[in-house]
C-alpha cells in the first residue's frame, strides 16, 4: 500500500476514565498506553459528546453532535439517519480501505452495522483483509464497563491508597469500587499491548496510526451520566509511525486544549486521504498546533435511561461552564441501572443517615442554575463560581459559546422526546424549529427569578407548543408558591386544555406543585396511561414521582399497570414510584428488572448486562 495512506487501528475503552500512568495516576499499570504516549501525542482535555455510551456512539460514528440529529441524544434511542449521512467507515470503505469493528455498536440509530463494515462481529481483524489493502480497524473493549464494578474480585490495589473526589463520603463500598475498577485498566491496557504486539508480528506497525480513546469518562459515582470531567474527561493518545509523524505533534508531546472525541471521525477521513463531509464539524486532529487558550469542547445529557434531564456544557483548557435547564430537579434521582453500583447505594445510605458534609450533600439537592468551575484550582468540581466578579469574563465568554453552539447545531434537545420535528433534516426545516425564540424561555429556566413569572406566562399562550412546555417549565421551576393567581391560573388551563401531551405534563406538575391541587396528580396519572406515548409517560410518572408518594399514592393502580409493562424505562420509573408510595424503598432496592433486561438485550443484540 501508498505509504502516503497509513493504516488506522483504533482503540475504544468502554466507560473508562484516563487513570493511566501517562495521565499521572501512581496506582495505574498501564504500561502499553504509557509507551503508546511516549512515541505519540497525548490529549490531557480530551472530552466526549456524552457521559453515557450510546449518545457518544453516535458522534463517533457520524461526526455528528448528538443533540443535533433527536433522538440521538438521548440514552437510549433510535435516530433515522438520513442517507445522505455517510458514516466513517462508508467514506473509508468508499477511499479503498477495509474497514472493521471487534465487536460493540450501541449507535443509537436506525444503522445496519453489517452494512457499514466489512466486518462487524465479535471475530472483526485486519488479518482477514484481501490482502495489500489498507485497513481501519477499530477494537472496543467491554470489561471496562460501568458493570464491572457490580461485582468483586480480588483487588489489585488497596482501597486505602485511592484518592477520593471530595464530593464522595468515604466509605468501603466506594473505595471499593475505585480499588477494584482498576484491575480492569490493567486489564485493557494489556488487550491493547496484545493488538500492537499483532501489528508488529505482520510488519504493519511502522505504517499504522494507533488511536486509543473511550465512549465516555468513568464509572463511579457522580461521573458516568452527568456532564462534569468524571463523566465527560476521556483518554485520548495518538502515534503514528515516522512516515506519518510530521502530521502531528512531536513524538511525547502532552496537548492541553480542550478537544472533543466528535474530531475522531473526520481525523480518520483526513488521515486516508478524503475530505470530511460537511456535517462532520469537528475539525482533524491530524495537525501541529492546538490553540490552547481557544479551543473548547461541547458536550450534552438528555434523558438517561428512565430520567429525563437536559444539561450543556463547554470546557476550555482551565474551566467547566453548565447550564442546567431542570434546576428543579435533583442531580441524584434515582436510576436503576446505576444504583446496582455499591457506591451509589452507599452514597444515598449516607444522605438519609444525615453523614454527609455540604460538598457530599450537593448531589441529593436542586441543581443551580448556571455553574463555572475552575478545572485546574478544584479539579473535583465542588466550588461553583457562576456569578463570581473574579470570574465573570470566562463565565460571558463560556456562555455565549454554549448559546452559539446549541443555535449552531439546531439543538434538538429542548424538544420533547417524540415530536416531529426531531432529527436533522426535520429541525431545520424552514419555520419548523423557532430555537432562538425557545431559548428566550428556556435560558430564563434556571434563574428560576419570580420577575420572569410574566415572560413564563406568556409563553404558555404561544402558538408553537415547544414554547409553551418551555413557558410550563419555567413556572415549575420556580419556588414553591411563588407564581401569581393568573399565572397559576394559565397553568390550570394549559394543563387540562393544551393539544400537547409534554405541556400538559409540565403545567400538571407546576399546578401539583404550587397548588397541592390533587387534580394536578390525578390529571398525570392520565398521561401515564397506555394511550399516549411512551415519552410522554415516562415524564409524567417522573412528575408524579417528583410530587411525592403521598400525591401519587392515589393512583397507586395506575403506577403498578407501567410497573408490569415490557418496557424497561418506563417499568423501572414506575417500580421506584410503587416502592415510594409503600414506603418500602431503602437504597438497597432493587428497581430494575433484571431478567426481562436481559432479555430484551439478547433480542436486541446487545451484550445481557450492558444495557448502558
Amino acid at each position: 500500500m501508498s505509504s502516503s495512506r497509513p493504516n488506522i487501528l483504533w482503540t475504544v475503552s468502554e466507560d473508562c476514565p484516563p487513570r493511566f500512568g501517562c495521565y499521572g495516576d501512581p496506582l495505574a499499570t498501564t504500561p502499553h498506553l504509557d509507551a503508546l504516549a511516549e512515541r505519540g501525542t497525548l490529549f490531557t482535555n480530551a472530552h466526549s459528546p456524552a457521559p453515557v455510551c450510546a449518545p457518544s456512539r453516535f458522534a463517533l460514528l457520524t461526526g455528528v453532535a448528538p443533540e443535533s440529529h433527536g433522538p440521538a441524544h438521548h440514552m437510549r434511542a433510535r435516530a433515522r439517519l438520513p442517507e445522505w449521512m455517510s458514516t466513517y467507515p462508508e467514506l473509508l470503505r468508499e477511499l479503498g480501505y477495509y474497514c472493521t469493528n471487534n465487536a460493540k455498536t450501541d449507535y443509537n440509530s436506525d444503522t445496519d452495522p453489517q452494512a457499514l463494515w466489512d466486518e462487524s462481529s465479535g471475530t472483526a481483524h485486519w488479518r482477514n483483509r484481501p490482502a495489500g489493502s489498507p485497513f481501519l480497524a477499530v477494537f472496543n473493549y467491554d470489561p471496562t464497563h460501568e458493570s464491572s464494578v457490580f461485582g468483586r474480585a480480588e483487588f489489585t490495589v488497596d482501597p486505602a491508597e485511592v484518592r477520593l473526589p471530595a464530593y464522595l463520603p468515604d466509605t468501603p463500598e466506594i473505595r471499593g469500587d475505585f480499588a477494584h475498577y482498576y484491575r480492569h485498566i490493567a486489564a485493557m491496557d494489556a488487550f491493547v499491548g496484545r493488538l500492537l504486539a499483532e501489528l508488529e508480528e505482520d510488519g504493519e506497525l511502522d505504517n499504522t496510526v494507533v488511536i486509543h480513546t473511550s465512549d465516555h469518562g468513568g464509572v463511579n459515582p457522580r461521573s458516568k451520566r452527568w456532564c462534569y470531567d468524571e463523566g465527560l474527561h476521556v483518554p485520548l493518545i495518538v502515534a503514528a509511525p515516522e512516515r506519518h509523524a510530521h502530521r502531528f505533534p512531536a513524538p511525547g508531546t502532552r496537548v492541553g486544549a480542550a478537544v472533543s472525541t466528535l474530531r475522531i471521525p473526520p481525523t480518520l477521513v483526513d488521515l486516508a486521504g478524503g475530505t470530511a463531509p460537511a456535517h462532520m464539524r469537528g475539525e482533524s486532529l491530524a495537525r501541529t498546533r492546538f490553540d490552547t487558550a481557544g479551543e473548547l469542547a461541547f458536550s450534552m445529557r438528555n434523558r438517561m435511561d428512565e430520567r429525563p434531564d437536559m444539561i450543556r456544557t463547554v470546557r476550555d483548557a482551565r474551566y467547566r461552564y453548565i447550564r442546567n435547564y431542570a434546576p428543579h430537579r435533583p442531580y441524584g434521582t434515582h436510576q436503576a441501572f446505576a444504583w446496582l453500583a455499591a457506591g451509589y447505594r452507599s452514597w444515598e445510605t449516607e444522605h438519609l443517615a444525615g453523614r454527609l458534609d455540604d460538598a457530599q450533600s450537593a448531589f441529593w439537592r436542586e441543581k443551580p442554575g448556571v455553574e463555572l468551575y475552575d478545572c485546574v484550582a478544584d479539579p473535583d468540581q465542588i466550588h461553583n463560581l457562576a456569578g463570581h466578579p473574579a470570574h465573570a469574563e470566562a463565565e460571558k465568554r463560556l456562555d455565549d459559546a454554549l448559546r452559539a453552539h446549541v443555535l449552531a447545531v439546531h439543538d434538538n434537545g429542548f424538544l420533547p422526546e417524540g415530536s416531529p420535528t426531531e432529527g436533522y433534516d426535520a429541525s431545520r426545516a424552514a419555520g419548523a424549529y423557532p430555537l432562538a425564540r425557545i431559548l428566550d424561555v428556556a435560558d430564563a429556566v434556571g434563574r428560576r427569578d419570580p420577575a420572569l413569572i410574566p415572560r413564563f406566562t406568556t409563553a404558555l399562550a404561544d402558538p408553537d407548543a415547544t414554547v409553551r412546555r418551555w413557558g410550563a417549565v419555567g413556572l415549575l421551576a420556580l419556588p414553591v408558591g411563588t407564581p401569581t393567581a393568573e399565572a397559576v391560573t394559565a397553568l390550570r388551563a394549559a394543563a387540562a386544555d393544551d393539544p400537547g401531551p409534554h405541556v400538559r405534563v409540565a403545567a400538571a406538575e407546576a399546578v401539583g406543585k404550587h397548588t397541592g391541587d390533587v387534580a394536578a396528580a390525578a390529571l398525570l396519572a392520565d398521561l401515564a396511561a397506555p394511550e399516549y406515548p411512551e415519552g410522554v409517560r415516562l415524564e409524567a410518572l417522573n412528575a408524579l414521582t417528583a410530587l411525592g408518594p403521598t400525591a401519587a399514592a392515589p393512583h397507586r393502580a395506575v403506577v403498578a399497570a407501567a410497573a408490569g409493562e415490557p418496557l424497561e424505562y418506563l417499568g423501572n420509573a414506575a417500580r421506584y414510584l410503587l416502592l415510594r408510595i409503600d414506603g418500602r424503598y431503602t437504597p438497597h432496592s432493587t428497581v430494575l428488572d433484571l431478567e426481562g433486561m436481559l432479555a430484551r438485550a439478547a433480542a436486541a443484540g446487545r451484550a445481557p448486562g450492558r444495557p448502558a
